[in-house]
């Protein structure tokens, strides 16, 4: 992408297995989350281009591994901001290693701080850790929101990310794969629960809620490796908006993203 202008996103890994969202504007060029090895987002950011010699922040959204496994090692290498909340810095502790305190600042959800030419909005979402948010990145008028681990979609957090131009939206299973798969019964409940994760059908449904005529781009994400297939979401995703004539592939995109292999940067 020759012009330096916009808000450009690639969804550098996304699914049960580790997670990465890179974002730039003009002036700054942040990560959302690091859930694979610091070896593997280096490879995924130089696939598109990109060098983690010029990333200046991440944002965490939660503790789990799949979204801070290499947290510890790029914020050291590359001496990045780390941002989370008090909740989530506490839970995670020890697990990414030591930090200078200078990296580390405490971002409350429900709140927004700007950075340069970058406003970052934080919502409190419903998920199994102490205290998870997702994020809404505003630049130049255009907005894209990352919302991957949540049991439901209250109205409040609906009523935040609104009629966004791009989103980075749950699809985790399919809710008949879930209940025929080899999971124990109390981690399929887990799954289910109002801390778990969304459906393919509830993903769709949320988003069909939240999407307005700015909405150009949808990244359906966090697929599970075990309950899910990218065909299965997709078909299931799209179906259901062309069901309540929604102009699939004509008003907007539906998007595909992949565990190890990285979208391409588009300008949102």
């Amino acid at each position: 992408m020759s012009s330096d202008k916009g808000l450009k996103v690639s969804v550098l890994a996304s699914g049960s297995t580790g997670n990465v969202t890179y974002i730039e504007t003009p002036e700054h060029k942040v990560l959302v989350d690091a859930g694979l090895s610091g070896k593997k987002i280096a490879g995924l950011m130089d696939s598109i281009g990109r060098d983690l010699n010029d990333v200046d922040s991440l944002f965490i959204t939660h503790e789990h591994t799949d979204h801070i496994k290499g947290a510890g090692v790029l914020a050291r290498k590359y001496n990045l901001n780390v941002y989370a909340n008090k909740g989530t810095w506490a839970a995670i502790g020890s697990k990414i290693g030591k930090l200078d305190n200078a990296q580390k600042f405490i971002f409350d959800a429900n709140t927004v701080k700007t950075l340069g030419d970058l406003d970052v909005e934080s919502f409190s979402v419903s998920h199994d850790a102490a205290e998870p948010q997702f994020y809404e990145f505003h630049h130049d008028g255009k907005s894209f929101v990352i919302l991957t681990d949540t049991g439901y979609v209250s109205d409040r957090v609906a009523g935040t990310i609104n009629n966004a131009d791009g989103y980075l939206f749950e699809v985790n299973h399919d809710m008949e794969m879930l209940r025929m798969g080899e999971y124990p019964w109390p981690l399929k409940q887990r799954i289910l629960g109002g801390h778990g994760h969304l459906s393919n059908e509830d993903g769709a449904n949320a988003l069909m809620n939240v999407m307005g005529n700015r909405t150009k781009k949808i990244y359906l994400g966090h697929l599970s490796l075990h309950n899910n297939m990218k065909e299965l979401a997709h078909l299931t995703v799209t179906s259901m908006m062309q069901n309540n004539d929604l102009g699939v592939g004509h008003d907007f995109e539906v998007l595909d993203t992949d565990h190890e292999k990285a979208d391409k940067l588009t300008l949102i």
